[in-house]
């Protein structure tokens, strides 16, 4: 099950994000490619920013798919460079996208497990029971300060260095750093978040795999776009969600995959134990002619032992011996995705706020349904129950900003939901 929804904030003339869904078309196309799920956020005066994230979802999936020769995890690393290298290009050719840039989140779903390939601070997260991991590391000023030691975990929250400025995106220069992270096994229930800055900068990461844990993924993204919104939105937000509900798509057993810039020639026999073996064995015939039998017996199987190990050796070539198990470090950050007191009455209140602002501005809002059911969320607020109050408030939440977006005949989000 996918949802996904890219909203333009309250505070931007235009939506500079862009992402895609690619799902596999068949059971064989998975097996080879997977489902490829994008997020972008753009950069850069006037429409360069919305050039480059749009340009970043369409050349990412076409190259990808285009390099079906390479195993999943160097053909997508190799489609974000050659994203990198067109954003490039058409930044050059044209003074008024010169520089242009975007971030490039890029999770596939795939048999050896997920694989994230990714630039700049957008994020991946990965929810499996009440586990919530962030996948990515940021390509921002804060977050590489504090990896090489320069400021305090305490400092970095504190808000002293910016959170917005990113040390690493697609577009401005010819080529890019891109990391690949994972694979990471995949089980039944696992849900996934691809999100730009604007989601994860409103909302605490605690919030947002409470949130996720909760809802259904449509019901997590809306309410999650809400409430970035509601505190103030004040860049584009864009969410997909992901939750694995095939059993087909489980990481059955540990697959390795092979390390980027591998040859992936076919495995050859050692030319050192062939030259061993044919050495031993011309010795053998030699001896034997000399009438040195057992000389020649002990040459020949010499031979032999040689050209067994190589065989084996060349069997095993293609095994997952000679390759790596992992990439990049990820997960960078953890944490425990429990719904609580404070988040429901944190919803509570954001309902309260929403009918004083909307009895102030005269919006006919139908507050029946709406009361009944904050009623059953503040039941089972109160007999600790926190899962269910939270969902029940979350959709209260949703379904009052629906309505005062058709009072304000202000909808500018789209929205879609795929069965995976």
């Amino acid at each position: 099950m996918v949802a996904a929804v890219s909203d333009i904030g309250m505070r931007r003339a235009i939506n500079q994000d862009a992402h895609a869904e690619v799902l596999a078309e068949s059971q064989a196309q998975w097996e080879s490619r997977g489902h490829l799920f994008i997020v972008a956020d753009g950069m850069g005066a006037h429409v360069a920013g919305e050039l480059a994230s749009k340009i970043a979802v369409q050349q990412v999936p076409l190259h990808y798919a285009k390099l079906r020769d390479l195993p999943p995890a160097e053909a997508l690393f190799r489609a974000i460079n050659e994203a990198n290298a067109e954003i490039h290009r058409r930044g050059q050719a044209n003074i008024e996208f010169r520089n242009m840039g975007t971030t490039c989140s890029a999770l596939v779903l795939l048999p050896e497990g997920a694989v994230i390939g990714h630039v700049g601070d957008s994020r991946v997260y990965q929810l499996r029971g009440n586990r919530f991991h962030q996948l990515t590391f940021d390509h921002s000023l804060v977050w590489e300060m504090q990896a090489a030691g320069e400021v305090t975990d305490e400092t970095a929250r504190s808000g002293a260095i910016p959170k917005n400025v990113i040390t690493r995106s697609l577009g401005p220069n010819p080529t890019v750093q891109v990391d690949l992270e994972g694979p990471f096994p995949i089980r039944v229930g696992d849900r996934f978040l691809v999100c730009s800055d604007g989601l994860s900068g409103q909302i605490s990461d605690e919030e947002l795999g409470a949130l996720l844990r909760c809802l259904s993924p449509q019901e997590a993204a809306r309410i999650l776009v809400d409430l970035s919104n509601l505190r103030g939105g004040p860049d584009n937000i864009t969410a997909i969600i992901v939750e694995v509900v095939d059993p087909r798509l489980e990481t059955k057993s540990h697959m390795a995959i092979a390390p980027i810039g591998a040859e992936h020639s076919p495995p050859k026999f050692s030319p050192l134990l062939a030259g061993a073996t044919a050495l031993c064995w011309l010795a053998a015939l030699l001896l034997l002619l000399a009438g040195l039998k057992p000389l020649a017996a002990v040459a020949a199987i010499l031979g032999l032992v040689a050209a067994i190990i190589g065989v084996v050796q060349w069997i095993g070539g293609s095994g997952p011996q000679q390759r790596i198990a992992r990439y990049g470090k990820g997960p960078y950050r953890k944490y425990r995705a429990e719904p609580d007191r404070p988040l429901f009455e944190h919803l509570a209140n954001t309902m309260k706020s929403l009918r004083e602002a909307a009895e102030e501005r005269g919006w006919q809002i139908d507050w029946g349904p709406l009361e009944e059911a904050f009623g059953e969320a503040r039941a089972a607020a109160d007999r600790g129950d926190f899962s269910t109050a939270v969902a029940l408030q979350a959709k209260v939440v949703s379904t009052l900003m629906e309505q005062i977006r058709k009072q304000r005949g202000s909808e500018s989000s789209q929205d879609s939901s795929i069965d995976l």
